[in-house]
């Protein structure tokens, strides 16, 4: 329960109620809003009120099954109440996409990266020409675009502003918010790539669960999302004990794993990604030095031609993919013996070597002391990462908006 002690306080996480009630379940009446806040009805008069004032919900009429009786007024986010443009940056290009309030794709593209050009003032100009084209494009004027969320797989600061290291830039640092602040008003923030994997898998995971025999079922808890390609990440979705979810990303493909690993792109010797990563098991297969710096970038043709050496039974092509499963098996026993069990997701360009990878690592996972007294955890494989991504994007700062909506727009009405 709310407590009376605050009343600008009580408004404003009521008016959040209200608003992550339609983010979560989609158009809905004043009732249905009521029903799946317990706020009283004449607090989600005042709020919806005030929010139509300020032009970030509407209504709209669903008719009646039949066709008969009056219409059913339901309320929703106005599209143009405010704009996100989330940007992934990945080892081969950078992707734009402009999307409304109401979470609606309305512009996306892509660019390839250039290998050849290296450091980040290059890439700095383009991010920003490429931010203002997308909203040009569309016709969207820059004060109304809310937020600006960027993605890529490396370290990013506590306070999501900075890229600290990344497999693109190495130990280059950006900091997005200072990069784009003279252009933009919108709140600027960066994640971790595989964080916002795990928080769309988490969420779907989380509603399922919700929605399983009217919530009967069990209970979502947690899951590993494990990310496999140039890099490797990790992302963790968790429920704390307030029932809500919680997603880190713990630097999991820098984590040592053993010294016959070799160099990997991060420049400590032993990581799981310098086994695991596409550069790692090119260098297994092709039996080079562990000492070798590291590709900045494996075309999939290249992956593809030593999946199918191992395939067809060439031995250090197989051992390659074997050892790079165990790196991950391991990497992810450590992982599981720090939480209770959860299950695992893999997803990533690196999937389609599964079939490769799994053996070394349910041999991994074996060696686990957790995994032997509880089995080993449930693995699927989800092939989408990049939509993923995107819905993580979503998931993530289209509720940020409605909290920064609900904090500037909460009515000085009804409190219960």
């Amino acid at each position: 329960m709310l407590t009376k002690s605050g009343p600008e306080l009580v408004r404003q996480q009521n008016c959040a109620l209200v608003l992550s009630a339609l983010r979560r379940f989609g158009p809905l009446s004043h009732t249905d809003i009521s029903a799946r806040t317990g706020l009283a009805s004449a607090t989600v008069s005042a709020i919806t009120a005030d929010l139509e004032k300020v032009n970030v919900i509407g209504r709209m009429e669903q008719q009646p099954q039949g066709g008969r009786g009056r219409p059913r007024v339901l309320f929703r986010q106005r599209r143009d109440g405010g704009f996100l443009i989330a940007v992934r940056i990945s080892s081969d290009m950078v992707q734009y996409s402009l999307v409304d309030y109401a979470g609606t794709l309305i512009d996306r593209f892509e660019e390839a990266r250039n290998h050849a050009i290296s450091g980040t003032a290059h890439f700095s100009a383009g991010l920003r020409a490429a931010l203002s084209r997308i909203a040009a494009r569309s016709g969207v004027a820059p004060e109304k675009v809310l937020a600006i969320s960027i993605s890529s797989k490396g370290t990013v600061d506590p306070d999501g502003r900075c890229l600290i290291w990344s497999p693109v830039f190495g130990r280059e640092r950006i900091d997005f918010v200072e990069l784009l602040s003279l252009d933009w008003q919108a709140k600027v923030t960066v994640s971790n790539e595989t964080l916002l994997v795990a928080q769309a898998l988490g969420q779907k995971a989380d509603r399922a669960a919700d929605e399983t025999a009217a919530g009967a079922g069990p209970r979502f808890r947690g899951l590993v999302a494990l990310s496999l390609g140039h890099s490797i990440g990790l992302g963790i979705a968790r429920k704390d004990r307030a029932g809500a979810l919680e997603v880190t990303a713990p630097n999991f493909g820098h984590m040592l794993h053993r010294a016959e690993a070799g160099l990997c792109r991060c420049g400590a010797i032993g990581c799981v990604e310098a086994a695991a990563g596409f550069y790692g098991i090119l260098r297994t297969a092709f039996e080079v030095p562990p000492d070798t710096i590291p590709a900045k970038f494996v075309p999939l043709a290249e992956m593809d031609k030593i999946a199918a050496s191992a395939r067809a039974g060439h031995r250090m092509a197989g051992y390659a993919f074997r050892q790079a499963g165990l790196a991950l098996g391991q990497g992810l026993s450590r992982v599981l013996s720090l939480y209770d069990p959860m299950p695992v997701v893999v997803t990533g360009q690196g999937t389609r070597y599964f079939d490769l990878l799994q053996r070394g690592l349910d041999e991994g996972l074996a060696q686990s002391h957790q995994v032997r007294l509880y089995g080993p955890p449930a693995i699927s494989v989800v092939l989408d990462e990049q939509r993923l991504v995107f819905e993580g994007h979503l998931d993530r700062v289209l509720t940020e908006m409605d909290q920064d909506v609900a904090a500037l727009r909460a009515p000085a009405g009804e409190t219960e």
